[in-house]
């Protein structure tokens, strides 16, 4: 598989210089820390986490992705990947929430002209806007029908990230006329919105997840970013890497709460605590049956990670190759992130769920929250389910199939 890397020397996808990757790498891990000292008690409330965006906006993260002369953090993508999975390990549901604003407010940059997508990064970076919503296929799609002055869109978009918080929602919408799908930009404060919050799930519960109906909701020409189409004679190689894009902070969220929930097992053991041996006396414990779980448990994260990590490497290369990129090299990079998503799923739902033994019986305590990690790590494997994947890989391994245009739930 040869996929495209980037050089040592080459731009970021955006163009843009701002405060550099270690400040943001240190703005994440004092935001982590943050929402860390009262995760248990947030996710056991279960509240629409407003004050959690307003914890996010005050670390500049909301922005982190538009450029530094609109306004905005600056960053390219492999930083935003780290900041989220440096997230997702303190709370996997806040994860989700900056991963899908940074994917949806990012999106125009792919799907429209640069000029239009300038005018919205910087009204986003000015009015600081939270985006939510989603551009996955979903059955029965919302509906764009032409009117005078533009269109009008209609429809359910069920259970959806952040839309509970959103300024601004990114929605996928198939034209009446021509059944051409199209991603659609939308005031949530706008007439014929209305959101409800009726997901109920049992994880992930902090990412504002819900439902959106849409009641004759006017949509300018401005407002409709661009063509979803799969057909390679309307998607071209660079607007095809919002797939890939999209579906490695998927992966970066799943790393994130593999690696969160073995840190705080790990934290526990050292006090002393084991499973097997109750009334062993406190102190660095040696239980070989521990510590054989905690090195299969470290070993499959960190190849999980590795597998990311060049699929970083291949996405970041891709999108600094612009429009030179070809369709056999999008496919090399998909298949690859493909193959990250399948690893780090494993790594998420096994070290989730074997913390509890390590931990044992105590870790059925409410006040230690450790069920959270599993909970979250489940729902989202849920609805971004890695079967359809490795079968993607397989595919292009035995045939060379190139994978199917996919985006993130």
């Amino acid at each position: 598989m040869g996929v495209v890397t980037a050089s040592a020397d080459s731009p970021s996808e955006s163009g843009r210089t701002g405060p550099g990757r270690r400040h943001w790498l240190r703005v994440a891990r004092e935001t982590a820390d943050d929402l860390a000292t009262d995760a248990v008690a947030r996710e056991q409330a279960g509240k629409a986490p407003l004050d959690e965006v307003s914890r996010l906006r005050e670390a500049g993260l909301l922005t982190l992705l538009v450029p530094a002369e609109s306004g905005g953090g600056g960053a390219d993508w492999p930083t935003a990947y780290a900041v989220v999975r440096e997230i997702a390990a303190a709370d996997g549901a806040i994860g989700q929430l900056l991963g899908c604003h940074c994917f949806l407010s990012w999106s125009a940059r792919f799907l429209t002209e640069p000029s239009r997508a300038a005018r919205l990064g910087r009204r986003h970076a000015a009015e600081q806007w939270c985006w939510g919503g989603g551009l996955a296929r979903q059955e029965s799609p919302l509906t764009l029908t032409k009117a005078r002055g533009g269109h009008v869109l209609d429809g359910r978009q069920n259970y959806s990230t952040g839309v509970l918080v959103a300024d601004r929602l990114v929605v996928r919408a198939v034209r009446t006329d021509t059944g051409e799908p199209l991603a659609v930009v939308v005031d949530p404060a706008h007439h014929g919105v209305g959101v409800d919050g009726d997901g109920d799930t049992f994880g992930q519960r902090l990412a504002g997840g819900g439902n959106v109906e849409f009641d004759a909701v006017p949509v300018a020409a401005d407002d409709v970013l661009g063509s979803l189409s799969a057909d390679e004679d309307v998607l071209s190689p660079p607007t095809a890497l919002l797939s890939p894009v999209g579906r490695l902070l998927s992966v970066q969220l799943r790393l994130g709460m593999a690696e969160g929930v073995l840190a705080e097992a790990r934290e526990y053991s050292r006090a002393g605590h084991s499973p097997w041996y109750p009334a062993r006396q406190a102190g660095p414990c040696q239980d070989p049956q521990m510590l054989a779980v905690y090195g299969e448990l470290t070993v499959l994260t960190r190849s999980a990670s590795a597998l990311t990590d060049q699929a970083l490497e291949a996405v970041h290369g891709g999108l600094a190759r612009g429009e030179d990129l070809t369709y056999d090299e999008y496919a090399d990079i998909s298949v690859l992130v493909a193959m990250a998503e399948a690893a780090s799923s494993r790594a998420a739902q096994e070290c989730t769920a074997r913390a509890l033994d390590i931990v044992g019986a105590r870790s059925a305590a409410s006040r230690l929250g450790l069920d959270r990690f599993w909970r979250n790590a489940r729902t989202h494997t849920l609805y971004e389910p890695v079967a359809p994947r490795l079968r993607d890989v397989g595919d292009y391994f035995l045939t060379g199939a190139h994978p199917p245009f996919v985006l993130p739930v």
